[in-house]
């Protein structure tokens, strides 16, 4: 075998990707945060606008909860339109990633810049009304990575009961994620669900076309037919992945579209992993352990792992409804399958086991 020499492979990779800059005109058209000048019209969007619409009209809150798997277009929808619309001073914004501050107190705080400590929700909610007299749209995106300590949910019952009629916008991953919300929070919310469904291999490749138009010099048609048609197949459709597959293409064409996807999936996969909480941890855990994989069989060695890692375990129907919410990060796939005269369901696994392990032993050993 040929010795690797360092300094070589260093040299022939710049040479490389110093090449690219012939291929692409604009890398910000690749960044997850960049907001299209016409991004893909769905039908999903258009309960979001007119609620906000009834909004700007009336002064009445129209709250909303858009659900949706990771990389289906809800975040890019709602920046979207918060760009529309305040550009115009018709309605007043306030987007926080709940991924990032992850308590009603983070919330508040992010949103005056300040440090929570030494104040109390109250005190931050009058500072933010004071410093903000106007009524407010609040779009908590990642609404279900609230941390278990914040049950309540309090920024929710702030914005609700708000004597200015504040509305909001929340953006969750979680199919169930109203199962998690307590009923006195449910009914002041009152908040109308719009499902944003996968997109299909023809939307992906729309994206992709447009993406390529702004930031390449040229159009790889047959590029993006193959990574919109991996995305849907391999991916759960997360947009995110085609997108940076196509990056990741143009830099290095040279290698395989096949290897730049699973590079491009893996990263995402790494990040999916990282924003999980300690208990869905748990339940993926089970589920290896589980040669089978069916549900029930897994719930007990949940349970029984929760111990063993000084957790406290869900109950089964909390457990349950999670597994929705790690099918739409497309972690795992549920399938009914009849064993003798009845229908059970059962697991199978699509993450990376090696990554899982790495993110395992960060978090619990």
């Amino acid at each position: 075998m040929r010795k690797m020499d360092i300094k070589k492979y260093l040299e022939d990779k710049q040479s490389d990707l110093e090449k690219s800059k012939a291929r692409i005109t604009n890398s910000n058209v690749f960044d997850f945060n960049y907001i299209p000048e016409k991004p893909l019209m769905r039908n999903e969007i258009k309960p979001v606008i007119d609620a906000l619409l009834r909004y700007q009209q009336t002064g009445i809150a129209n709250n909303v909860l858009i659900l949706g798997s990771r990389g289906s277009g809800k975040s890019l929808a709602a920046k979207y339109l918060m760009k529309l619309l305040s550009s115009k001073n018709q309605l007043k914004f306030a987007y926080v990633n709940c991924r990032h501050h992850n308590t009603s107190f983070k919330i508040l705080a992010h949103l005056l810049g300040l440090r929570a400590r030494g104040r109390t929700l109250d005190e931050l909610w009058h500072l933010f009304t004071d410093a903000n007299p106007d009524k407010t749209v609040f779009i908590l995106d990642e609404i279900d990575l609230i941390n278990d300590k914040d049950k309540h949910l309090d920024i929710l019952y702030l914005i609700s009961r708000s004597d200015r009629n504040d509305m909001a916008i929340l953006l969750s991953n979680n199919p169930k994620f109203t199962n998690t919300l307590d009923e006195s929070i449910k009914s002041t919310l009152q908040a109308e669900l719009v499902h944003f469904s996968s997109y299909n291999a023809f939307e992906i490749g729309q994206i992709l076309t447009d993406r390529a138009k702004t930031g390449l010099k040229f159009l790889p048609e047959e590029e993006i037919s193959q990574i919109a048609a991996m995305t849907v197949k391999n991916s759960n459709s997360d947009v995110r992945i085609a997108i940076k597959a196509l990056l990741l293409w143009a830099m290095e064409p040279k290698v395989s579209l096949q290897e730049h996807f699973e590079k491009a999936r893996r990263d995402i996969m790494i990040e999916i992993l990282k924003d999980l909480n300690s208990k869905n941890l748990l339940i993926l855990k089970a589920a290896l352990s589980q040669k089978d994989g069916y549900v029930k069989d897994i719930y007990h060695s949940y349970r029984q792992i929760s111990t063993q890692s000084g957790e406290e375990p869900w109950s089964y129907v909390h457990f349950y409804s999670n597994l929705s919410y790690l099918q739409s990060l497309g972690l795992i796939i549920m399938v009914s399958t009849k064993v003798h005269r009845t229908h059970t369901n059962r697991i199978q696994m699509t993450f990376d086991t090696e990554l899982f392990n790495s993110m395992w032993q960060t978090r619990f050993e």
